[in-house]
C-alpha cells in the first residue's frame, strides 16, 4: 500500500468533527495530505461546512496539507470513488443501536461493501493516539492485507500487536472410545487439526514478522464467538482491524457478523480492510 491522502466525509454533524479529528492525525502520523469531502445536492450549500472542517484541521495541524472537496451526490457512491485514490478512507457514525436503524442511516455501514481501501469508522471514547495497542481479527490467510495493515499500524504508531485468531471446528464423527486414552484415530485427527488451526495466525503472519521486527505480537486463538472476543479487546485497543469481502449484491447485510458486531458496539475506532484478489 502506498502512502496516499487520507479522505474523510463530513456533513457538518458533531460525529462527522470526531471523524474529522481522526482522520486528520491519521494523516499526520502518515506524512500524507488530508482531502475533506462534503456530499450534497447543491455544492453551493458546502461552502461553509468545508470551510469550518478546514479551518480546524489548520488551528490543530497547521503543516498538514489539506484540500476540500464538494461532490453532488450520495454520501456512499462519493466516498466509495473517493477510496479508489485513498490510503484511507475515514467516517463517523452514529452508533445505531438496532439493525433497522443501521441500515437506514448508517453510511458506514453501507459504504464498508463499496470501498476499494481501508475504512475506519470512528467509534469509541478514545482520544486520537493515547500508545493503545492495535488489535487484529483474524479467521485465514485470506485477511492478509487486514493484516499488512495491522502491521503497519502497529509500527507506526509504536504499539504491540494483540492478534485474535478465530479457529473454527471440524465435524469428527462420533467413534467408540479407544482402550488407550486419547489415541482413537478421531481423537488423534482432532489433535492435529487443532494444532493445525492454532498455527495459523503463526504461519499467515511470519513474513510480516520479519517486515516489522520491531512491532511486538501477541496471539491468541479462539473457537467460539470471535466477534465478542473483539469486542471485549476493544475496551482497550486504541484500533481494531478485520478482514472484509465484498457482500454487494447478495440478499442480506452488506458485511459479516463480525464486523456487523464492531460497527455497532466497538469501544475503539474499527479499520474494515478490503481482501485482495
Amino acid at each position: 500500500m502506498t502512502d496516499r491522502h487520507v479522505a474523510v466525509g463530513v456533513d457538518g454533524s458533531l460525529v462527522a468533527v470526531r471523524a474529522l479529528d481522526w482522520a486528520a492525525e491519521e494523516a499526520v502520523r502518515r506524512g500524507t495530505g488530508l482531502r475533506i469531502v462534503y456530499a450534497v445536492a447543491d455544492r453551493d450549500e458546502a461552502g461553509p461546512v468545508l470551510a469550518s472542517a478546514a479551518a480546524r484541521v489548520h488551528e490543530r495541524h497547521p503543516s498538514l496539507p489539506v484540500e476540500t472537496r464538494a461532490v453532488e451526490d450520495g454520501a456512499v457512491r462519493a466516498l466509495a470513488r473517493e477510496s479508489e485514490d485513498a490510503a484511507l478512507t475515514v467516517v463517523g457514525t452514529r452508533g445505531f443501536g438496532s439493525v433497522s436503524g443501521l441500515l437506514a442511516g448508517s453510511v458506514s455501514w453501507r459504504l464498508a461493501a463499496h470501498v476499494h481501501s481501508p475504512l475506519l469508522v470512528a467509534r469509541g471514547d478514545h482520544l486520537c493516539d493515547e500508545g493503545r495497542e492495535v488489535l487484529l481479527g483474524l479467521e485465514s490467510d485470506a485477511d492478509e492485507a487486514a493484516a499488512a495493515y495491522a502491521f503497519q499500524e502497529a509500527a507506526r504508531r509504536g504499539v504491540r500487536l494483540r492478534v485474535v485468531h478465530s479457529a473454527t471446528h471440524r465435524h469428527t464423527t462420533p467413534e467408540l472410545p479407544s482402550l488407550v486414552a486419547a489415541t482413537s484415530p478421531g481423537q488423534a485427527r482432532q489433535a492435529r487439526n487443532d494444532r493445525a488451526e492454532e498455527a495459523v495466525p503463526r504461519f499467515s503472519i511470519a513474513r510480516l514478522r520479519e517486515t516489522y521486527p520491531q512491532v511486538e505480537v501477541d496471539t491468541r486463538t479462539v473457537r467460539t464467538g470471535p466477534a465478542h472476543a473483539l469486542l471485549a479487546g476493544t475496551r482497550e485497543a486504541g484500533v481494531v482491524v478485520i478482514g472484509t469481502r465484498r457482500r454487494a449484491g447478495r440478499v442480506g447485510p452488506p458485511v459479516g457478523p463480525v464486523a456487523h458486531v464492531l460497527l455497532q458496539h466497538s469501544h475503539c475506532p474499527v479499520v474494515l480492510v478490503p481482501a485482495t484478489g
